[in-house]
């Protein structure tokens, strides 16, 4: 195998990569929600879980939908799953609290916005984790070199200009 061939693969790989993260995307967003309906139908018809969902299994489950989130849309989405916040004495102190837990440990990351409508996310790489940055750009630059390469070459180069004090000395003199 030649070079460029071996570059082929590595562009090959790389996108079929960023393919199946985006599809790992759209499949965690699709459990969350499943997760919150399940919650919710449920608490309609008066099931109880057998494990206790803790407060703050139920802010990842929320946070997984992908969607930034304010911590009262959060508490907002709680309440709509049928979350039970009545144990708590300040429902968004807590939120905030583990909002800020979640993003101290790295799971979440903290979306800064106008005061009082800050959001929180999912922290999710936007390059693949396995591949290093270095390659990702290597594989896209090396794409737009290429095509700068097979470009067809009818036009003569231009000739080289001279800088510095002797080009300013020769425009001087014409």
């Amino acid at each position: 195998m030649t070079t460029e061939d071996y570059r082929r693969a590595l562009e090959a790989a790389t996108r079929e990569y960023e393919e199946l993260g985006a599809r790992r995307q759209a499949i965690d967003k699709r459990l969350a929600e499943l997760a919150q309906t399940i919650g919710t139908l449920s608490k309609l018809i008066g099931l109880t879980p057998t494990v206790p969902l803790g407060l703050t299994d139920a802010v990842r489950m929320i946070m997984r939908g992908g969607v930034p989130m304010t911590p009262v849309e959060v508490r907002d989405r709680l309440h709509a799953i049928g979350f039970d916040m009545e144990k708590y004495a300040n429902d968004i102190a807590a939120v905030h609290t583990i909002l800020k837990r979640l993003n101290e440990s790295g799971e979440l990351r903290f979306v800064p916005r106008a005061p009082g409508r800050h959001q929180y996310t999912l922290n999710r790489p936007s390059t693949p984790v396995l591949l290093g940055p270095d390659i990702v750009r290597f594989t896209r630059q090396n794409a737009a070199e290429r095509a700068a390469m097979h470009a067809a070459d009818d036009d003569p180069p231009d000739p080289p200009r001279r800088s510095g004090k002797r080009a300013s000395a020769a425009r001087r003199t014409r």
